[in-house]
């Protein structure tokens, strides 16, 4: 026997004791036995069940159709026939009474669903077939057989299938016979007064509604924190050797370092157990890179991964993840990765698209952006920080979600993982497997915090009162303390940027290798002079600062590089306004 055989066998055997088979057991116990001991009903059962596995498996892969079809519609078929048998179950005479059916469908009809009633075969078969596509979206292992052994052998993929379904099967026939027995010693086994078959006709009805509504996960979240037979089952996959063919997709399968969050090969009765949804954009104010469309998550689900990316674009945490995020997108937008910024602004300026769209240009960012200036999607994801990347998957669920930066490789890893899902559901060729290398900031050096000059977050001002608005006077220490933000000279204090005109000072004790400084104007360009311990900047001054007179023009609202100097250390950063009169909102660290 091959590794993948043994494992194959295994994970049928696993299969029945998963979270999302669990709640159907019930039903195939009393089903195999609708008031009576019948070891050839539990056959019949299991076996139609077994046949409907390898059925649904061969139309999965004869066409991509079957593939694109929402798992929904397989929870429908099988909740509805569930539904007809127990009604059967509590009227016999069901099809009697429905009107205008013709006799031929009536008779057809009825000997397939009361078949249970007369102890009828094909009412066995009826109960086996309809759970079949349910008990095949179980298993990790049976993707990875679906999706890299079937494409490559057919001989090989229909072997380990079978192992698969004689393992489920012969398991399922296990408990079928010794919960009939376990019934029959109850006393239970008989009911002259039809009571048993009442239950398991409330039985089959309760559990058609769970199937059809895709309710199992309630019932499954508990039982995974229990028993999760998925964990076995890859951890036998990734001690397994696989042919070369296969790395793309088995890489999906394999739990990765530092990407716990990233979906493994789960079914989606398994990923709605451990996953949240992904909720849709929700009243985007404006659209960007779309040629003016409107764009929805909706219309990328069961085709393409998604990434959403929360920005804003005065944020420079965020302008230092958009190498990354730009480089994957070249990479992987031809394999099956849409991404879609989603700019959520902090402040008011950040609120005209047309700032949006400068700050598009500037950072040569090519996929949709869309602006949620009402913070709508924002709250709608409940989130709370910038940046943040949530990827969901060709199912639509959230599977990997980071804050903030760094972390690029685990981001990444997680992306190739989910775009290998994709490539297996849609049988189509593998996923690159190499990361994206930039050289990252050292963020170690960083012993500054973010500083708001606006009353409504100023809680690091030193010479006034932290949240006191209006126009007021201060007067520079002798000695400043770090991390602590000093005005000198008038200005008026606005809710959210501190407001000043030529004369005024900003003094800040700093730990870090560059700072930066989100600024506006009021309608004309300011001349600001930047000194670094009392000292014109000169060198040390950011990409926005003139070396030689170490002055920087405000000439748009954005965020501004000030001091740059390769070894960090602790300094103190003096802003004095020349000229016009400045909108400060933020000092930043980096």
């Amino acid at each position: 026997m091959s590794g993948l055989l043994v494992i194959s066998f295994v994970a049928g055997i696993l299969t029945v004791l998963s979270p999302c088979v669990l709640p159907l057991l019930p039903v195939i116990v009393g089903g195999s036995m609708a008031g009576e001991k019948s070891a050839r009903r539990a056959v019949t059962v299991t076996v139609s069940l077994g046949v409907s596995v390898f059925v649904f498996t061969m139309l999965l892969k004869v066409s991509t159709a079957f593939i694109n079809v929402p798992p929904e519609v397989w929870n429908y078929v099988s909740g509805g026939i569930l539904l007809i048998v127990g009604l059967v179950f509590l009227f016999p005479n069901l099809w009697d009474m429905v009107p205008g059916l013709a006799k031929a469908n009536r008779d057809t009809t009825k000997l397939m669903s009361a078949g249970f009633m007369r102890q009828n075969f094909w009412g066995d078969v009826l109960v086996g077939a309809a759970l079949g596509p349910v008990f095949s979206t179980c298993s990790p292992t049976y993707f990875v057989v679906l999706a890299t052994v079937l494409p490559t052998s057919l001989a090989a993929g229909v072997t380990d299938i079978f192992a698969y379904i004689i393992g489920m099967c012969g398991f399922l026939l296990v408990i079928s016979i010794a919960g009939q027995n376990l019934l029959a010693r109850l006393g239970l086994a008989t009911d002259p007064k039809g009571w048993v078959r009442r239950v398991i006709g409330v039985l089959f009805i309760g559990v058609a509604a769970v199937v059809a509504t895709g309710s199992q996960a309630a019932i499954e979240a508990p039982l995974y924190s229990i028993f999760d037979e998925t964990k076995i089952e890859q951890n036998l996959l990734s001690n397994m050797p696989m042919p070369a063919t296969t790395t793309a997709t088995t890489s999906a399968v394999s739990v990765a370092s530092s990407t716990t969050s990233v979906a493994e090969r789960l079914t989606v009765i398994q990923k709605d157990a451990r996953y949240q949804k992904a909720p849709e954009l929700v009243n985007p104010d404006g659209y960007i890179n779309t040629d003016g469309k409107p764009i929805t998550l909706a219309q990328y689900k069961g085709k393409d991964v998604v990434l959403v990316d929360f920005w804003d674009y005065s944020c420079i945490n965020c302008q230092r993840t958009f190498p990354y995020v730009n480089a994957w997108y070249q990479k992987y937008k031809d394999q099956g990765l849409v991404i879609i910024g989603v700019h959520t602004p902090e402040f008011a300026f950040e609120h005209l698209q047309s700032n949006v769209q400068t700050a598009v240009n500037q950072f040569g960012i090519k996929y949709p952006v869309v602006l949620d200036n009402e913070y709508q999607t924002w709250s709608a994801f409940q989130n709370e920080y910038w940046p943040r990347e949530y990827l969901i998957d060709i199912d639509g669920y959230i599977v990997h979600d980071h804050a903030g930066e760094g972390d690029y490789e685990g981001t990444e890893v997680a992306i190739q993982q989910a775009l290998a899902e994709r490539a297996a559901r849609l049988g189509i060729g593998s996923v690159a497997t190499s990361t994206v290398t930039i050289p990252d900031s050292d963020l170690s050096a960083i012993n500054s915090p973010e500083t708001y000059f606006g009353s409504n977050r100023n809680k690091y001002l030193g010479n006034g009162t932290p949240g006191a608005a209006g126009t007021q006077r201060f007067t520079l220490p002798g000695t400043p303390t770090m991390n602590t933000l000093y005005f000198g000279g008038s200005w008026n204090i606005m809710p959210e940027y501190a407001e000043a005109s030529a004369g005024a000072t900003v003094l800040f004790e700093y730990s870090s290798h560059d700072v930066y400084m989100v600024a506006a104007n009021s309608g004309a360009p300011v001349k600001i002079k930047v000194l670094r311990d009392g000292k014109p900047v000169g060198s040390f001054g950011g990409a926005d600062v003139d070396a030689n007179t170490s002055e920087a023009t405000i000439d748009a609202d954005r965020l501004y590089k000030l001091v740059h100097d390769p070894s960090a250390g602790t300094h103190t950063i003096e802003i004095q306004v020349e000229q016009g009169m400045l909108d400060a909102y933020t000092f930043t660290f980096g």
